[in-house]
């Protein structure tokens, strides 16, 4: 069974910084593609960012040079860290299994919360 456990959310001013995490656990981690997605409010599920199994990554433009997904293969969990966050970051944020958005199973999520 897929398990994925999401961690790290808060309330942060804008400008600040949030470090996400994810544990995985029911499926071979380290040869798996991995996402985060959030749904903003008032809007739909967003893709956010993939790392790949090779380590490849890839991430939407709103979130380049501001987001950074990594991963501990050793440690079976995904991380996300948040900086430079706006008030349009606010959302509930998933980590996902696969590379297919919308992605079929995710997390039951972390709220992140830009506000001043």
């Amino acid at each position: 069974e897929v398990r994925l456990v999401e961690s790290g959310g808060g309330l942060v001013q804008p400008g600040g910084s949030l470090s996400l995490s994810c544990a995985a656990s029911g499926f071979t981690f380290s040869s798996s593609d991995m996402m985060w997605v959030r749904q903003v409010p008032g809007k739909g599920l967003e893709w956010v960012s993939t790392i790949y199994s090779t380590g490849y990554i890839s991430s939407t433009g709103s979130v380049a040079g501001r987001f950074t997904i990594s991963r501990d293969n050793a440690k079976n969990t995904l991380y996300l860290q948040l900086d430079s966050l706006r008030t349009d970051d606010t959302g509930m944020y998933y980590c996902a299994k696969g590379q297919t958005f919308p992605p079929a199973e995710r997390g039951q999520g972390t709220q992140v919360t830009v506000s001043s």
